[in-house]
């Protein structure tokens, strides 16, 4: 799992881009909202998940983050500063995202979040 951003302001004031990336199926789920509400909404209700990677971003550090994976049973993993690619999946689906969000987009910058799941 990863954070893109910050993006220009979009309705709702949201910000910043939290894809997710099934280790097996490879299958991406990507939406602008809060870190918890997106795992849980999109990925703990539809996949079973026994552990979780992601890079050393801030939000993933997160006490309450962190709280709410013990809770679940989940395992957090978290990639090495020298090794980024353990989280390839994820860096790769974030290539894809952005490139097509900013041929998408032109001018219409704080619309990216309308995007979104017809790039998906």
């Amino acid at each position: 799992m990863d954070i893109l951003g910050p993006f220009p302001p979009a309705k709702g004031q949201v910000k910043f881009l939290i894809v997710a990336v099934d280790h097996f199926t490879k299958w991406i789920e990507a939406e602008a909202v809060a870190t918890i509400k997106f795992f849980w909404k999109n990925v703990i209700t539809r996949f079973e998940v026994y552990a979780l990677i992601t890079d050393n971003d801030l939000q993933f550090k997160d006490r309450r983050f962190n709280e709410f994976l013990k809770g679940l049973q989940i395992k957090h993993r978290v990639t090495s500063v020298e090794h980024p690619q353990s989280d390839g999946q994820a860096e790769a689906a974030n290539k894809v995202i952005l490139k097509e969000l900013k041929r998408r987009l032109g001018q219409a910058k704080g619309q990216w979040p309308d995007h979104l799941h017809e790039i998906l």
